[in-house]
């Protein structure tokens, strides 16, 4: 607006400098420079007058005006481009288990890095952000050396494909084909079978990714300074990683992001928590990450989300879990391995984790902690009876990485079965979900109930 604003009252001075002078019959348009000499303006007056005849005064607006013109284009260019992500509308895979070809369409060209980590072999690609509109199917077949694919959102502004491969491959070429015509632009990688020892050297290691938690929700709370207890919900998942699917397709990831909203909101009505989220996005998030939040916040309660998936279409109900160095049964054992393997399925390199600290007084933190977290875990399970369909044993226990934070009591909720039909109609109900937000307030109140009555 105040660049219109300047141009109009820029016209309206020329317009009166060519009435001032007089008027040059016949005259010619010719293009003159401004004081500048940086742009060429034809410009013909009244009677053919050109701006030749303009005085000094109005040649220095016109300098500053084009001044100001090139400084807001020259800003807006960038955020143009940032407003649209680049648009993937398909993707494939050809070729055999010697060579194969992974191609994938774009509305326009971008930039992209590859790397790779082993144990599963994976080839990792990084870009900008992308808008992935591929169909619900898209990378669960393979071909040749790529078996499988996935692809999303790994950190704020960051998106990656992660190929998982079926033998170790050498990356042949790699480049992008500019859109020509009704031709999409193409992002191409070639693959080449190798030795081990030549796949481990071929790649560099993925860089480590800043996935920090929404800026708005990280707090730094002295334990001493607080008057409130503070929450930390774990919606899982997220980004790249979809967690599990369900019978029409809905995600986890969407659910439990749905469901822990509604829960913070519940929980901050009560006037009486502060409550933080790991993610309140489509982001991913890396399990050490998530237990970093919770720590560097001084969180005196984690709950991290869930919606289960099981071979057997006919398990269904809620579990809660707590975490164990040994699982409690077959099924908690098999769920956690799943929930652990996140962090691969992302293309994580979970080299820079660090190893559990072996610290007497950090013990006794871990054992006060697993008490207080196997408290929450029953007092949730017995807010849920009345509240929600529970599963047979539905407090259980296994070796869940999400949970390791020692000084923060903590427990993993897995709210259904996604791989059920009844149970995925019920997940994606809002009665039902006030229903079982309402069973887990009611269980951190009781919970935190002898802590309120202490005043502290």
């Amino acid at each position: 607006m105040k660049l219109k604003a300047s141009i109009i009252a820029l016209g309206i001075a020329i317009f009166a400098s060519l009435l001032a002078s007089d008027p040059g019959a016949g005259a010619e348009p010719r293009a003159i420079s401004t004081a500048k000499g940086q742009e060429a303006v034809a410009v013909t007056g009244a009677g053919g007058k050109d701006v030749s005849a303009i005085d000094p005064t109005t040649t220095a607006a016109i300098d500053a005006v084009m001044d100001e013109l090139r400084t807001e284009t020259d800003a807006s260019a960038p955020n143009a481009a940032q407003e649209t992500p680049v648009t993937a509308s398909g993707a494939r895979v050809a070729g055999d288990a010697q060579r194969t070809r992974f191609i994938i369409d774009l509305s326009r060209s971008l930039s992209f890095s590859t790397s790779a980590l082993a144990s599963p072999d994976r080839v990792i690609i990084d870009m900008p952000e992308v808008s992935f509109q591929l169909p619900p199917e898209a990378g669960k077949n393979g071909r040749g050396l790529v078996k499988a694919w996935r692809y999303g959102l790994i950190a704020p502004g960051k998106s990656r494909i992660v190929l998982d491969l079926s033998a170790p491959a050498r990356l042949d070429k790699s480049f992008v084909l500019p859109a020509i015509d009704e031709q999409p632009a193409r992002l191409v990688l070639d693959f080449v079978k190798t030795t081990r020892e030549a796949f481990l050297s071929e790649y560099e290691r993925p860089r480590s990714l800043e996935t920090a938690a929404p800026k708005g929700d990280r707090k730094d709370v002295g334990p001493d300074s607080r008057t409130r207890p503070i929450i930390v919900l774990d919606p899982g998942h997220g980004g790249i990683d979809t967690g599990a699917t369900g019978v029409d397709g809905i995600h986890e990831k969407v659910v439990v992001l749905e469901f822990a909203k509604l829960l913070k909101k519940k929980l901050e009505e009560k006037g009486a928590y502060e409550v933080l989220m790991t993610r309140d996005d489509d982001r991913f998030i890396p399990l050490a990450k998530r237990v970093e939040f919770a720590r560097h916040g001084a969180a005196d309660l984690f709950i991290s989300i869930h919606a289960d998936s099981a071979p057997q279409h006919h398990v269904r109900g809620a579990t809660v879990y707590t975490l164990s160095e040994r699982a409690s049964d077959v099924i908690a054992a098999a769920l956690a391995t799943r929930e652990n393997s996140s962090d691969i399925l992302a293309g994580a390199d979970l080299e820079d984790e660090p190893d559990d600290v072996a610290d007497i007084l950090i013990d006794l933190a871990r054992r006060e902690t697993k008490s207080f977290s196997i408290l929450f875990a029953k007092t949730l399970v017995s807010e849920f009876e009345s509240a929600v369909k529970l599963i047979k044993n539905p407090w259980r226990s296994a070796g869940f990485r999400v949970l390791k934070a020692y000084d923060v009591p903590s427990v993993l909720v897995e709210l259904g079965y996604l791989s059920n039909k009844h149970d995925e109609s019920l997940l994606m109900s809002g009665e039902w979900r006030e229903r079982a937000a309402d069973a887990l307030v009611a269980s951190v109140d009781r919970f935190f109930q002898p802590r309120m009555a202490q005043g502290r």
